[in-house]
């Protein structure tokens, strides 16, 4: 089928819950996409932060290429050696307890709450907790993490959610202390707000939430689906701010292309939560996936991954910021290590994407007037300079 035809049956066949942008993305390379009409992208969005080490890495794609001929999947009432490798690697990079593998970042939040409110119910039998969740986050689009979801245009149409969540603001402590009670048992955030518009955490902010989930025996479920797995310049983003959550959510580039997301949770909240028969999932923890997972963290290591974004994150910084000045439609740059955002007024963002893809260039969006770059991680300063440059002539074209 020709690029048309490809669309034309996608639409008749694809529930349409995406606007999708009219290219047809048939390979990739390194840093680069290709489409089905030959045209070559320099690609600053790698999936939406998942291609962490670019496409078609050879070591990665032998791993997966070895592991289908082997077994993809078993079910979780067998053990399988993908499956402990990575859940060591898990483990051991973040220095909590276990790991409970899924198969998206919107699972892994789901496996999060869960947790959570069964270590208070094992703790006083109540069954009205309640859980304390941020205006401006997202967390996924099941009826859970939706319920978590600090944005009423996408929960709205799905009401009634689940119940007991309230709302306070990101980076406000006095916002969160005016919504804790006595049937508090978490509090949920991102470490940066992907969706929201790219917000980092402020440091005084997500400590003062450390001491008051300590002081009270809330847990502290931080979600790095987004900015995990070395976005932000250390491996977890809260490892940045000194700060250790009692349940991590990650996904993503967790997998790098394959679908695997993770809940990792403490010592202490291990051994007083979930019991056989209380989660589970199908596919959750297969030997493909986690095969994925395992050679992830080794090419991390090998490759220095994290190294070279906070080798590389200042350049990026200094070239976005000179775009900030030079361009009066854009008015701020918000953001940590490779995970950045440039503000957008007086034009509307979606006519500043197509016109980018025009010049071959895919950037994202983050709430509704932000440019969202979220590169792989393996970037140079060429491919930052080739993205300066065709996000310029966007801009300029779309004045």
């Amino acid at each position: 089928m020709n690029t048309r035809e490809i669309m034309a049956q996608a639409d008749q066949y694809v529930l349409h819950t995406y606007n999708r942008f009219p290219v047809v993305f048939d390979r990739g390379q390194g840093v680069r996409l290709y489409d089905t009409d030959g045209k070559e992208y320099l690609d600053f969005g790698a999936g939406i932060a998942v291609f962490a080490l670019g496409y078609n890495d050879p070591e990665y794609t032998a791993a997966l290429e070895d592991q289908m001929k082997k077994v993809i999947h078993t079910s979780n009432l067998f053990y399988n050696e993908p499956l402990a490798d990575a859940a060591k690697k898990v483990v051991d990079s973040c220095g909590m307890g276990k790991v409970f593998f899924t198969n998206s970042g919107t699972e892994a939040i789901e496996g999060a709450l869960k947790t959570a409110r069964k270590y208070a119910w094992l703790r006083d039998k109540r069954t009205d907790h309640e859980i304390i969740a941020m205006n401006n986050s997202f967390h996924g689009r099941s009826m859970g993490s939706l319920s978590v979801t600090g944005n009423a245009g996408y929960q709205d149409p799905f009401k009634p959610l689940i119940g007991g969540i309230r709302f306070a603001d990101f980076n406000d402590l006095d916002s969160v202390k005016a919504q804790l009670s006595d049937r508090t048992c978490a509090i949920i955030m991102e470490t940066v707000q992907g969706e929201g518009g790219i917000y980092p955490a402020d440091p005084e902010f997500l400590k003062g939430i450390r001491k008051i989930c300590d002081e009270r025996d809330i847990l502290l479920i931080l979600d790095e689906v987004q900015c995990g797995m070395g976005r932000t310049g250390s491996l977890w983003a809260w490892q940045s701010y000194g700060v250790q959550p009692d349940i991590m959510t990650c996904a993503k580039a967790l997998g790098c292309g394959v679908p695997v997301g993770a809940f990792v949770v403490s010592e202490r909240v291990a051994e007083h939560s979930l019991t056989p028969g209380d989660h589970g999932s199908t596919y959750g923890g297969n030997p493909l996936a986690t095969r994925a997972v395992s050679t992830v963290f080794d090419l991390f290591e090998k490759k220095n991954i994290v190294g070279h974004v906070q080798k590389i994150t200042p350049y990026f910084e200094k070239k976005l910021d000179e775009m900030v000045e030079k361009y009066s439609c854009l008015t701020e740059r918000r953001g940590r290590g490779l995970m950045q955002g440039l503000v957008v007024k007086d034009r509307p963002i979606g006519h500043v994407l197509r016109a980018a893809l025009d010049h071959g260039l895919v950037v994202l969006s983050a709430s509704s007037n932000v440019i969202r770059l979220v590169p792989p991680l393996v970037i140079t300063e060429a491919d930052i300079d080739e993205m300066v440059e065709k996000l310029s002539a966007a801009l300029d074209e779309t004045a």
